[in-house]
């Protein structure tokens, strides 16, 4: 939280002290810092609060139709990363889902928005569906840097940021993908990913298919 509340503070202190000095162009440079800073910790503390509610549990699972609810925000992201080409392939027979449907669209928000600001303008971020056993798998692929095998342990830990110059250029606190994994395990799924440099990666997610008998979990077996 330290480094959008220094910016805030120094800019906004700049701005007061000397606004009678400071040209139009720069006065909005300094504003546009201000909020894009803001809305940095905005985002910050959401996932800060979000943390704790994960930890906490308040999962509400019931009957989920995973592709309709993929399609459902996929527009979002066609309109927010209009240079990204996004592609949705569902199996059209896919059972439902034990899931809570608004942390399974958090999820995939998390993961297709990752896909997008970490891959190259231009590219294409691929969201495939498919039943196999008990489970229901959903895989997010991007044409992005890769992860470096040395980072892999990185990924899913709190604060933690894989740096390159894709991640260089976008804002993050690390909290994204830490989050994501625990909402999946608290729905009795499990996320994966492989990846290869400068290929791209794919984050495997599996649920357990509905059952009104019996609540079923997904296993790296399944």
């Amino acid at each position: 939280m330290r480094t959008p509340l220094t910016s805030i503070r120094g800019f906004s202190q700049t701005l007061l002290s000397s606004w009678d000095r400071i040209d139009d162009e720069n006065k909005k440079k300094f504003i546009k810092i201000i909020e894009e800073q803001s809305n940095r910790l905005i985002n910050l503390v959401e996932n800060i609060l979000t943390v704790s509610k994960a930890n906490a549990g308040n999962i509400v699972m019931k009957k989920v139709f995973i592709n309709a609810s993929i399609k459902s925000i996929i527009p979002m992201f066609q309109e927010q990363y209009k240079n990204h080409k996004i592609v949705f392939i569902p199996q059209n027979d896919l059972p439902p889902a034990r899931l809570d449907e608004d942390k399974f669209q958090q999820i995939m928000t998390n993961l297709i928005d990752n896909g997008c600001k970490y891959s190259p303008e231009g590219s294409i971020v691929t969201i495939t569906t498919e039943a196999k056993g008990e489970c229901i798998i959903v895989k997010v692929s991007d044409e992005g840097v890769g992860i470096k095998a040395e980072d892999a342990d990185k990924l899913f830990k709190k604060f933690s940021r894989i740096e390159n110059h894709l991640t260089s250029k976008a804002q993050g606190n690390g909290l994204g993908l830490y989050i994501t994994k625990q909402l999946v395990e608290n729905m009795n799924g499990m996320i994966t990913f492989e990846s290869e440099e400068n290929k791209g990666t794919t984050f495997i997610v599996k649920f357990p298919v509905y059952n009104e008998e019996e609540v079923l979990k997904c296993s790296q077996k399944s």
